[in-house]
């Protein structure tokens, strides 16, 4: 049984993994409104992996016979400008969500609440994949410059992600 203070903080992180989805979905719509598709599914694929974040923290709440309280989720901004500036801001969206994620680490230690703690720790490789990934998006973006030739070839390459649902093998 999760205690009080933990259901409320990860309920609190069900609702920023969605709002985290919500962020990349209006992401993918500007790509797609400025003739970005490859960034427009590659932010597609980032709101599908932030929608399994949040089922992933439901369905253990669950477990736990936590009671699960929904939030209402922010709405994002609409215009994102360049795409430098739409994974500068990736960038630091990532980092506020490793924060937060450290944060639960750290109260689930205070409290000695060990299966949460083992738990979040998925969370905590996940997010230095997420900005691993964001960096070396970034890399690219500097290297070639804002546009051309660089823009319309980073653009196919982020239009072959596709979505891979983790196993629970990968847990």
């Amino acid at each position: 049984m999760l205690k009080d203070k933990m259901q409320k903080a990860l309920n609190g992180q069900i609702n920023k993994e969605m709002y985290s989805a919500y962020l990349y979905m209006a992401m993918s719509a500007y790509s797609e409104s400025r003739g970005w598709p490859g960034f427009a599914n590659w932010f597609f694929v980032q709101y599908q992996e932030e929608m399994e974040h949040a089922m992933r923290i439901y369905h253990y709440m669950q477990e736990q016979g936590a009671r699960v309280e929904l939030e209402a989720i922010e709405k994002p901004q609409l215009d994102f400008g360049s795409p430098m500036e739409m994974f500068q801001a990736t960038l630091k969206h990532e980092q506020f969500i490793t924060k937060s994620i450290h944060e639960l680490v750290d109260l689930a230690i205070d409290l000695k609440d060990h299966a949460t703690q083992i738990f979040l720790q998925w969370f905590v490789t996940e997010q230095v994949e997420e900005e691993s990934n964001d960096h070396a998006i970034l890399d690219k973006l500097s290297l070639m410059g804002a546009e051309g030739r660089g823009l319309y070839m980073l653009d196919r390459e982020l239009g072959s992600r596709t979505y891979s649902p983790h196993t629970s093998d990968e847990d």
